[in-house]
């Protein structure tokens, strides 16, 4: 198997962008559109724990102006062979000290990449 083959690489860099724009942008569709339209599909976050495509996207509806303006850094994302990726990243949201990170695992389906976990959390205070 080989890892991080330029051309899976730059794909998935790609559509982890694209997500991470629709995310600063609000955009509810393209946000859906990059989930794993599933029930097995999972989002984790900060005081959410979302199973399945519809609490995904009951979450992202309910959610008044999206969410923060954020900076990320330490982005790391790792291409097994041509159908699995993950990408893990640290953030900073503007107007707060408390840094947080972000997990994704990507899964090539027939119509593209999709996120099929995902984990986003903010670090404590470590006490």
């Amino acid at each position: 198997m080989e890892i991080n083959a330029p051309a899976v690489l730059a794909e998935v860099t790609t559509a982890f962008a694209l997500y991470e724009r629709a995310l600063m942008e609000n955009d509810l569709d393209a946000l859906h559109a990059l989930f794993w339209a599933s029930p097995l599909v999972i989002r984790f976050g900060p005081g959410q724990n979302l199973y399945g495509i519809d609490a995904i996207a009951a979450f992202r509806l309910a959610r008044v102006g999206g969410s923060p303006r954020r900076r990320l850094f330490n982005t790391v994302i790792t291409c097994f062979g041509t159908g699995f990726a993950t990408a893990n990243t640290e953030f900073q949201r503007e107007g707060t000290d408390v840094p947080g990170r972000q997990s994704q695992s990507w899964v090539r389906f027939d119509d593209g990449w999709r996120i099929v976990s995902a984990h986003v959390s903010l670090l404590g205070s470590g006490s």
